[in-house]
């Protein structure tokens, strides 16, 4: 990838991490913050691939949630 568009903030990636920590006192080192945040952005650019090659084989014009929940299973298992 080559770094252009948008990415995920640091500061939400960590708050989203922390809410499912079980104890509250868990750190992130910032090397682990920043491969969360390059992991998600693969995740959302690969779900966005997918979501269009969906609606592509059934011949739709437009990508919405209809083609991204028929991905989304192959995405999980995936990661």
């Amino acid at each position: 990838m080559d770094g252009a568009g948008a990415g995920f903030r640091k500061e939400l990636v960590s708050k989203l991490l922390h809410l499912h920590f079980k104890d509250h006192k868990t750190k992130v080192s910032g090397d682990a913050l920043q491969l969360m945040v390059e992991l998600l952005k693969i995740f959302v650019v690969e779900a966005a691939v997918r979501g269009v090659r969906q609606a592509q084989a059934e011949d739709v014009g437009l990508v919405d949630v209809d083609q991204l929940e028929k991905v989304l299973p192959q995405l999980l298992l995936d990661f």
